[in-house]
């Protein structure tokens, strides 16, 4: 090769590797508009306090976000699997505007569950299907845990800044005024990111270098068949597919309880008024497992689950007793890096079991588990705390089906591998 063509070659591998960070970064915006669905507790606990609503009131626009959130995920999948991912985004957009500026118009139960719950609900649902795929088509799989915890670090990372902000906004202007103002600035800011997001070009292949140079994979890294592309009525015949929805229902489950009501927890369990800042620091910790989450899988596979399920049974079957700043503090630490490592590892796996062509129809799938979890966390939170004046036994329950979750990551480990239809031997295994 010339000297000219290499150069041109030279410049034409960077400028790739520049649009898949673009999109990388751009989808991570994306999710941290979107995530303000973490700092809901802060909202939930005015309308508590000021607006006289129930504690189970107060989480029904939040489990129905959650339910709406996870079945627009395949829908949403699907068609950036076909058109790409830019429209469907800026589809977000419009939802995301409408649901919070509807929901300040109509300050009932019913009217909040309306509007935030299922259309901003669905605009978090279409944004997150759309974020993540295009990212990863542009990386090969030695980077796939780190591209996914990026991505979706900022859906996890958004109440930093959205709880304090949501909470100078409803003392300074009111509950009805801080949904339009967030619900414009959202508006606004996804539907300029989603200009920079797109799919690789047609016949665009990644570099295989890394994972043709013969390096041996470590011990509980999925290995896989490059050519595997399982299409979803094949992976819904799976036991693969039925095994990571329980294990995401039960890891999302026992997250989204306390995110959903952190501020009250910490009110009630230990006085502390400033249950934002809570939010706040959950929201670093579950940005921050799901990077590290992302990061792990890539060097240990699946095995990250059995660090994920452990420290969470753990600390749910302590919570209850966190009742100073310093161990509601550990309790919010774990809590958030448990759950962001879910996060990560989860539609890292669906990658790595079946495919990356139609990973936005089967992530779809598989995270409808964390729609199931937000429903029922927010549900046994809420009545739970209703009915008994404590949260002590959702957090037993919610100890109880994270061991579970550790049981089943441990069988998948000795279940055969996803085949396509097509394959005629097996070429991928769980180490």
């Amino acid at each position: 090769m010339s000297p000219g063509k290499l150069g041109m070659s030279i410049r034409k591998r960077k400028a790739i590797r520049l649009s898949g960070w673009r999109v990388t970064f751009a989808g991570t915006g994306v999710n941290l508009a979107l995530g303000m669905l973490y700092s809901w507790s802060v909202i939930a606990q005015y309308l508590r306090n000021e607006m006289g609503w129930s504690a189970i009131d107060t989480q029904l626009p939040y489990m129905v976000a959650c339910g709406m959130f996870a079945l627009l995920m395949i829908p949403g999948g699907r068609i950036q699997d076909r058109i790409g991912p830019r429209d469907v985004i800026m589809t977000s957009a419009v939802f995301a505007g409408l649901g919070l500026t509807g929901s300040s118009l109509f300050m009932t139960v019913t009217g909040v569950t309306v509007f935030f719950g299922v259309l901003f609900g669905a605009s978090m649902g279409l944004g997150y299907s759309a974020a993540t795929p295009p990212a990863v088509k542009w990386f090969g799989p030695e980077k796939r845990g780190l591209i996914t915890g990026l991505v979706v670090s900022g859906f996890g990372l958004a109440s930093v800044y959205a709880a304090p902000l949501t909470n100078y906004l409803l003392r300074g202007f009111g509950i009805q005024s801080t949904f339009i103002i967030l619900g414009i600035a959202f508006f606004v800011v996804v539907l300029v990111l989603s200009q920079l997001i797109d799919n690789p070009p047609a016949g665009y292949k990644v570099a295989e270098a890394e994972h043709k140079s013969g390096k041996k994979v470590k011990k509980g890294a999925v290995k896989t068949n490059l050519s595997r592309e399982l299409e979803w009525r094949r992976v819904l015949k799976t036991p693969h597919f039925y095994l990571l929805w329980l294990m995401f229902c039960f890891g999302s489950l026992a997250g989204l309880m306390v995110i959903g009501q952190l501020s009250g927890i910490a009110y009630e369990q230990s006085g502390i008024a400033l249950g934002f800042l809570l939010v706040a620091i959950l929201a670093v910790f579950n940005a921050g497992g799901r990077i590290a989450g992302g990061i792990l899988f890539d060097r240990v596979g699946m095995n990250t689950l059995f660090l994920i399920f452990g420290l969470q049974a753990v600390n749910f079957l302590f919570f209850n007793a966190y009742n100073t700043l310093p161990t509601l503090l550990l309790g919010t630490v774990v809590a958030g890096f448990c759950y962001g490592g879910c996060l990560s590892v989860f539609p890292a796996t669906t990658a790595s079991l079946f495919g990356v062509k139609n990973m936005g129809t089967n992530y779809g799938l598989v995270f409808t588990a964390w729609g199931a979890g937000g429903v029922f966390g927010g549900l046994i939170g809420g009545r739970f705390r209703d009915i008994f004046g404590t949260y002590l036994y959702a957090y037993l329950i919610a100890a109880a089906l994270c061991l579970v979750g550790l049981a089943l990551a441990f069988i998948i480990r000795f279940v055969k591998p996803p085949q396509a239809a097509s394959e005629k031997t097996v070429t991928s295994e769980v180490a």
